[in-house]
Order: C-alpha cells, then sequence, then structure tokens
C-alpha cells in the first residue's frame, strides 16, 4: 500500500454517492448474491450499511435505534467500520457516541485504540458481518464482494482484522512479466541502490528497491519456474513464491487489504484472499484445500555487489508501463523515515524498534519453529550458526549487510571474508554461491529459504517467533 492511503477521503466520497445511489434508484437490501444469507443477518447488516446513507436522516435515525435497542457484542466491529467510513463530522459524532455507550469504552477518533482494543478479547463477530463487510466495500471496488460474501466456513483468520488499505483490486500494479535488462543498460541504478536478487535454475535476476516498491508484486518465469515475487511494502518483506501447486498455477494479485498489516494476495480464479507471509489462502473457497506454495530465498543487497556476484544478471527495466517517478527513495519516503506504522497490529513488542529488519527463517515442511534475527545482531557476528526444529544452519552476513543461510550440518566455520569465501575449522575454503555452500571435492551444502521484514509485522503475524537480537 503507498501513498494511495490519502485517496480514502475520495472513497469515501464515492461510498457516499454510491449508497445515495442505491437508495434513488433502488433499496440495497435487495441486491442479488450469490448465496443468500439468512434474512436476519442480511437485515441486520443492512442496518449498518444504512448508517452511511448520511443524506437521509429518516434513515440513519431509524438504524441508530434499532442498533441501540437490540444491541448484541458482536455489533462492535460493523459499527465501529460504520464510522471509520463516516463522512460528515455530526454524523461520526452520533455513531461515535453510540459505540462508547455500548462499550464503555473512550477512544474518541483515535481508531488505533479502537482496534486494538477489539483485537486483544475475543471475537464476536457472527456471520451478518461477512455480508455486511462484503456489500460495504463493494462501494469501493465492486471486486471485493467476492472476498468476504458467504466466507464464514472459509476463514482461517479474524475476519475483523482484515482492513482495506485504501487501494482498488490492483489499484498497485503488479508487474507481469516485466522488461528485465542487461546491467550496462541499467544506468538508472546507482552502485549502492538496494535491489532484491534471486536466482532460479542459474537464472539471476535483480528487482530495485525503488521500482518495486511502486508495485509491490512481480509475477514472472525465472529459470523455467513460474514465480512471483511479493513485497509488502508496510511490512518490509520480499518474498518469492512458486506459484505452481498441484500442476495448477495460481495467477495472484494485490488485494487491496491488510492482515496485521501484512499485504494480503488474492487469486483470479476464485477470489480467495492469501496470506503473503505464509504463501497459503486464509479466506475463500481455496481455504482447507491443502494449498500452501514453496518459498525461495531472496537477498537484499546492493546493485555493485549483486552485479559483481553475478555478471549475467538482468535486472528490471524503467519501462514498466506505468508512469512513476522511480528515483531512489522516492516510493515511501515517509513511512521509511520514521518507526511510525500506517496500520496498527494487535500488540507490538517492545524487543526492537517496530521497522527494525529481521532476518526470518521458517521452514514450514520440517518444523513449526520460527526464527527472527535482527539484522544489527548479524552484521556484528557475520558468522552465526544456530538451530531450527533439528536443522543446523549458519548464516553468512556479507560487507553489505545481505544475508545468507545455508544448511551447515553441525559445521563450524571460523573465518567470512565478507564476500564469497569462508573458512571451516579445519582451514578449508568454501565457496557462497545464491544456492549452495561449495566446498573442497565440490561438497555442496544447500541455501536455506529465508527473507528480511520489519520486526513488528513479523511479529504479529507470528506471535511466538523465537527472537535473536
Amino acid at each position: 500500500m503507498f501513498a494511495a492511503y490519502k485517496v480514502k477521503s475520495l472513497v469515501l466520497f464515492s461510498i457516499y454517492l454510491f449508497i445515495s445511489f442505491i437508495y434513488h434508484f433502488g433499496n440495497h437490501r435487495a441486491v442479488a448474491v450469490e448465496k443468500e444469507p439468512s434474512v436476519n443477518e442480511k437485515e441486520i447488516s443492512a442496518y449498518f450499511l444504512d448508517l452511511l446513507n448520511e443524506n437521509d436522516s429518516r434513515v440513519t435515525v431509524k438504524a441508530i435505534n434499532f442498533i441501540d435497542e437490540n444491541w448484541k457484542e458482536s455489533y462492535e466491529i460493523m459499527l465501529l467500520e460504520s464510522l471509520y467510513f463516516s463522512k460528515s463530522p455530526a454524523h461520526s459524532n452520533k455513531l461515535l457516541r453510540l459505540l462508547e455507550k455500548k462499550t464503555n469504552k473512550q477512544f474518541g477518533f483515535d481508531y488505533d485504540k479502537w482496534f486494538q482494543w477489539l483485537w486483544n478479547k475475543e471475537a464476536t463477530y457472527s456471520d451478518a458481518y461477512y455480508h455486511f463487510k462484503a456489500e460495504l466495500h463493494q462501494f469501493i471496488d465492486p471486486k471485493f464482494r467476492k472476498y468476504f460474501l458467504d466466507r464464514s466456513d472459509q476463514s482461517l483468520i479474524r475476519l475483523d482484522e482484515v482492513r482495506w488499505g485504501g487501494v482498488f483490486q490492483d489499484g498497485i500494479p503488479p508487474l507481469r512479466n516485466p522488461k528485465m535488462i542487461a546491467p550496462i543498460e541499467a544506468n538508472y541504478l546507482d552502485d549502492n541502490a538496494t535491489v532484491f536478487g534471486i536466482e532460479v535454475n542459474g537464472d539471476a535476476r535483480a528487482y530495485p528497491k525503488q521500482i518495486l516498491a511502486w508495485h509491490e508484486m512481480f509475477v514472472d518465469d525465472v529459470g523455467g519456474v513460474p514465480v512471483a515475487g511479493v513485497y509488502c511494502t508496510l511490512c518490509g518483506t520480499v518474498i518469492l513464491y512458486k506459484t505452481e501447486h498441484n500442476r495448477i498455477n495460481h495467477s495472484i494479485g494485490t488485494s487491496g487489504f491488510l492482515y496485521r498489516s501484512n499485504k494480503l494476495m488474492y487469486d483470479k480464479a476464485t477470489q480467495s484472499l492469501w496470506s503473503t507471509l505464509e504463501g497459503e489462502p486464509v479466506i475463500g473457497p481455496l481455504v482447507g484445500k491443502g494449498i500452501k506454495l514453496d518459498y525461495l530465498s531472496v537477498v537484499t543487497t546492493t546493485w555493485s555487489e549483486w552485479k559483481k556476484r553475478h555478471p549475467d544478471t538482468q535486472v528490471l527495466s524503467l519501462n514498466t508501463g506505468h508512469q512513476r517517478d522511480y528515483g531512489e527513495g522516492v516510493a515511501y519516503k515517509d513511512y521509511f523515515s520514521t518507526d511510525k506504522l500506517m496500520f496498527t497490529v494487535p500488540k507490538l513488542d517492545r524487543r526492537l524498534k517496530n521497522k527494525d529488519e529481521i532476518l526470518a527463517i521458517r521452514l514450514p515442511e520440517e518444523t513449526k519453529d520460527n526464527m527472527a534475527i535482527s539484522s544489527k545482531f548479524l552484521k556484528k557476528n557475520v558468522i552465526y550458526a544456530g538451530k531450527i526444529g533439528s536443522i543446523h544452519f549458519t548464516v553468512f552476513t556479507d560487507k553489505t549487510g545481505a544475508h545468507r543461510v545455508y544448511k551447515t550440518k553441525g559445521k563450524t566455520f571460523t573465518h567470512y571474508d565478507g564476500e564469497s569465501t569462508v573458512t571451516d575449522m579445519n582451514g578449508n575454503k568454501w565457496e557462497i554461491a545464491e544456492n549452495e555452500l561449495i566446498g573442497p571435492r565440490e561438497q555442496l551444502m544447500e541455501r536455506l529459504p529465508s527473507h528480511n521484514a520489519f520486526w513488528f509485522g513479523y511479529k504479529a503475524a507470528f506471535p511466538n517467533v523465537i527472537l535473536i537480537k
């Protein structure tokens, strides 16, 4: 999500006009649905939608009175979201007074406090909330309706923690089969520019942060493998997924929604919502189908270091088909310059600053263990040996601060030159290649998938993560 968050006032006005249009030409309770919820659920959600019809006071007063007289704890999130999307100050104050009266909480218009309070108690919303959320958000983008309608038995995450991020579906346009160029042609890149580097079957690619931050995703065929690189700018994560699972290639994009400040993806075929960090469907018809995308390593480094290691690399062209200011540091400049969040999470862990970078190591096929290692710690300990589950690994951090993790089977390394050579305790030299560690007599140790992330977002997604700092 980008500065598109600033369009909120425009979008809210669009919602206001759209609801007014519906009331002028036909009651929104009559909207056809693929699967009708019970009458009671639909009527309940309709009363909360009525709260947004601010140009007809009779309708909103009737809705407020119904909600007041028939209050249930499950109404909290619908009233809060109605308040969030309310347009006029006078009407917002009416909704706020009702919310404070029913909850005995006095958070005013501090939405972060409201959401944190709600998320830190047991979820109480009913099936009516799925209908409400679908109908509410279709006023922003009609495509949003399918994300939530009739999904109460197809959800792995709390629906009240799913928040609109301020953009339409693919409003931050993914780069699909983007044009790549040779390093000699990339005269727009400074040597110290940050790039996200990948290598698949010998095919090396570099994706500069200054371009990818505007698009948050690339979808391509790299080394003969269909992949998607997903960049959640808010949580500082770039993850590379193989998009094919059980011979089905999932065409994914940017949903426009967040879960705990982490980007949610969607697939075009079913409009299911997917977790960026886990590569699996979390809301929609694909939930429970055993789908979990394999992920590969991404290294965050400098353009100079990447092209030195991979002289045959390709790199993104500025010719993306979109008009953006791709200057270094332009996208998300304000967000990256402070420790403040755009979207809050249930709890913050102060052991690190919110946007301190960590290296995430997860091997879901091997163990439930999950590890986050502070990048600052790794820069001071350029050789770090650890264990996750039963797997022994070593992290090597080069002079640019880039981390690479290898399955080292308990072997001890004593020296790293900061570039491409490490030495084990017996004096043997090993070469750090992108996907393996190459030792004497062609011994190979495989690379373990890993990626960087901001501490706050990773901890929010994985509350039981082990932190090394």
